[in-house]
């Protein structure tokens, strides 16, 4: 019988030996033959591997979809790195600019406020530069010039952006083609031998289910990345707009002034 030539599996956190497990009633019984029917599967009773030499073994089961995938991956990390540190640093500029502009613009200092955006190199003093440029020519040149530059700011800081929203796209799709040639691979296997086993197929599967998470793996968090930056730099541009207008308003305001 089953329950005599198997041991009680102690990670379950029974007492007792197999057959007294067989005399309750309920659902024992049932996990036992299925935990020992379990362990006659090959590979079943192999020791566990390190992450390392898991990753390593994965990586070598996906076939030749492994390297577009990995280069997706490597794209990814890239991308966001680089536009985590440069959206940083441009919206800690971006933040000081605007103060100092608004003290002197609330002071009705022109020059000095066009002077210091002229130095500083922000989307932010860009943009306030471009109008304060056009002072003297009306609030109308002003809001033009402030609408161009904002056009050219705004492009600027979504560069990259197309890369990571591709990767999103592309990554799933890479995994999905994995997906079709491992199965490709395991009716392949099963042609050639004139039979179906399990030791046939499993390589194709296991290149489909490997290259399928991979896919998704990279997918998720570029996706998760491009959604942030998307967020940020709307933050960056209502922050950017609103000092705009302040600055059209105090310039109108001035010359209002000195018509009166």
């Amino acid at each position: 019988m089953l329950r005599a030539s198997y041991p009680r599996p102690s990670s379950f956190g029974w007492k007792g030996s197999v057959t007294n497990l067989t005399e309750d009633t309920g659902w024992r019984f049932p996990l036992v033959q299925l935990y020992a029917a379990l362990l006659q599967i090959p590979g079943m009773d192999t020791p566990e591997l390190t992450w390392q030499e898991q990753m390593a073994v994965n990586w070598d089961g996906m076939g030749f979809m492994r390297w577009p995938l990995a280069f997706c991956l490597g794209l990814g990390i890239i991308v966001i790195v680089v536009k985590f540190i440069t959206l940083t640093a441009k919206a800690s500029k971006t933040k000081s600019i605007l103060k100092d502009v608004d003290e002197l613009l609330t002071q009705q200092r022109i020059r000095e406020a066009l002077e210091l955006t002229r130095d500083t190199d922000s989307p932010a003093a860009n943009i306030l530069y471009a109008g304060l440029e056009r002072h003297e020519e009306g609030t109308e040149r002003v809001m033009k010039a402030i609408e161009n530059q904002g056009l050219i700011e705004m492009s600027k800081l979504e560069k990259g952006l197309v890369v990571l929203a591709t990767l999103t796209n592309i990554a799933p799709l890479l995994g999905f083609l994995g997906t079709v040639i491992g199965m490709i691979i395991a009716f392949q296997s099963i042609e050639a031998a004139g039979e179906v086993e399990a030791t046939l197929v499993a390589g194709g599967i296991k290149v489909a289910l490997l290259t399928t998470a991979a896919g998704l793996v990279i997918a998720i968090p570029v996706s998760v990345g491009h959604n942030y930056f998307v967020a940020r730099i709307d933050s960056l541009v209502i922050d950017m707009e609103e000092s705009a207008q302040k600055m059209v308003d105090t310039l109108h305001a001035i010359e209002t002034g000195r018509a009166g």
